[in-house]
């Protein structure tokens, strides 16, 4: 998964070098916290949260694939 909101986040953005993704398990799920540039915190997120929402939602389909809950924190 950490993968996955990585790929995703670098080809949003325009510091790719910027993106890092940390991983922590919090109450037996997954945390992802992605944390960009400050000026690329608005591609990430989107108008309105729309980009921000899309990708919490397809790294949620892939957990459920897996039987696993991951959520998606953006810093």
């Amino acid at each position: 998964m950490k993968e996955l909101v990585e790929v995703i986040a670098k080809s949003l953005v325009d510091h790719p070098e910027a993106v890092q993704v940390d991983e922590k398990q919090e109450d037996g799920q997954t945390v992802l916290e992605l944390h960009v540039a400050e000026d690329d915190m608005g591609k990430v997120i989107g108008r309105q949260g729309r980009i921000a929402k899309a990708m919490r939602t397809v790294v949620k389909a892939a957990a459920t694939r897996e039987n696993t809950k991951v959520t998606v924190e953006i810093i």
